[in-house]
């Protein structure tokens, strides 16, 4: 059988390490994760009693309309019904809006280094992707802005990006989107909206009023913890969130999964006191990164990436032997650099003392 030929290449998605993997590969019974920007605090407790009350019904099948979720999200944010779509994962929204909106031939622009999910779907419709350097570890949104041409259907931004964690700001983005033809879409990614503490961070939902062609994306696999039960969504005009819907596959979230999102987003103290310890662990990497004279980019997320200063894949390894697992930035193109998620102040500080010790031993490290 002959596959698509824009699909023999294609990359398979290389999540962090589980847990489990590194417990039974190197026979650790203590393992700390902070590779995949999960929720160190785990999730809301009414989320919890809300799987608890839906268990009696698995032989049933999910409200594929998701009905309670929608009202849930749409009376948090004050829109309507019709503006929202969900997904498993906003991921599983990329791939709807990629299969909705590309068709071979078409341009889609992203930032070099960002989510890799948008080159990825681009390219199983045929699309051409457009990759635009960072700069300064940011979207250069005036770069991409030159890039649009009359076959660009989509421009992605991440923001807060991953794996950089830096922020386009609320005036760079209303600049960006006022010079964008309404011909073109603008799939701005906040799946770490939450998180952001700045002022200067975009009031995304206010410019959904002037622009019909802007579409946000959210999830609930990061701050609010769910990340296993894989729900995520987008916010668009009606007539946008109508297109996509066509192409939503059926009972896309399950039962459980819109039950706990649902009474996760209600429960907003638990997410204000994930925000406030999430922002304590940013404080207190960057005082220690300065304090070992290491540099890192400026992160509005739950992670950070940091410059070690030599090659991060020796690091990256010496750490996973102490039963630490970071992201290597040799996989994401910043040979230098860890992506570290904030976790607890325990794992924070357990992941410092191992990079100390380790970076202090780095010759040792290099000739292994």
């Amino acid at each position: 059988m002959q596959a698509k030929q824009q699909v023999l290449n294609l990359p398979v998605y290389q999540p962090g390490k589980p847990i489990e993997e590194v417990k039974r590969e190197l026979g650790l019974t203590n393992v700390i994760k902070l590779a995949s920007n999960e929720n160190p605090f785990g999730c809301s407790s009414k989320a919890k009693e809300a799987i608890l009350a839906d268990l009696e019904h698995l032989s049933l099948y999910p409200d594929g309309a998701g009905a309670e979720v929608t009202r849930a999200v749409a009376e948090h944010y004050g829109i309507s019904a019709d503006q929202l779509i969900f997904g498993t994962g906003s991921d599983d929204v990329i791939l709807m809006i990629a299969r909705a909106y590309l068709l071979p031939g078409d341009e889609t622009i992203m930032a070099s280094h960002t989510f890799p999910q948008y080159k990825h779907n681009a390219e199983i419709e045929g699309a051409v992707s457009i990759q635009v350097p960072l700069k300064d570890g940011k979207h250069d949104l005036d770069a991409m802005l030159e890039c649009v041409t009359e076959r660009t259907k989509i421009i992605w931004v991440c923001n807060p990006n991953n794996p950089t964690g830096t922020i386009v700001s609320h005036d760079e983005l209303l600049a960006f989107m006022a010079k964008i033809p309404t011909s073109v879409m603008v799939a701005l990614d906040e799946a770490y909206y939450e998180y952001a503490t700045t002022a200067e961070y975009p009031q995304s939902l206010e410019l959904l009023q002037t622009y019909p062609n802007l579409v946000i994306l959210r999830t609930f696999s990061k701050i609010y913890g769910l990340a296993a039960l894989r729900v995520g969504y987008g916010i668009a005009r009606p007539e946008v969130i109508r297109t996509i819907n066509q192409v939503r596959e059926p009972f896309n979230t399950s039962r459980l999964a819109q039950a706990a999102a649902a009474a996760a987003i209600r429960d907003q103290q638990f997410v204000d006191q994930c925000r406030t310890l999430n922002a304590e662990g940013l404080k207190y990497l960057e005082t220690e990164f300065r304090r070992l004279n290491l540099t890192s980019f400026p992160a509005h997320g739950n992670f950070i990436m940091v410059d070690i200063g030599c090659p991060s894949g020796p690091v990256f390894d010496a750490l996973l032997k102490q039963g630490i697992i970071v992201r290597s930035g040799e996989k994401l193109d910043f040979p230098t650099m860890l992506r570290v998620t904030v976790g607890s102040r325990e794992q924070n500080e357990a992941f410092l003392h191992a990079l100390e010790g380790i970076l202090q031993d780095s010759p040792k490290i290099h000739n292994t």
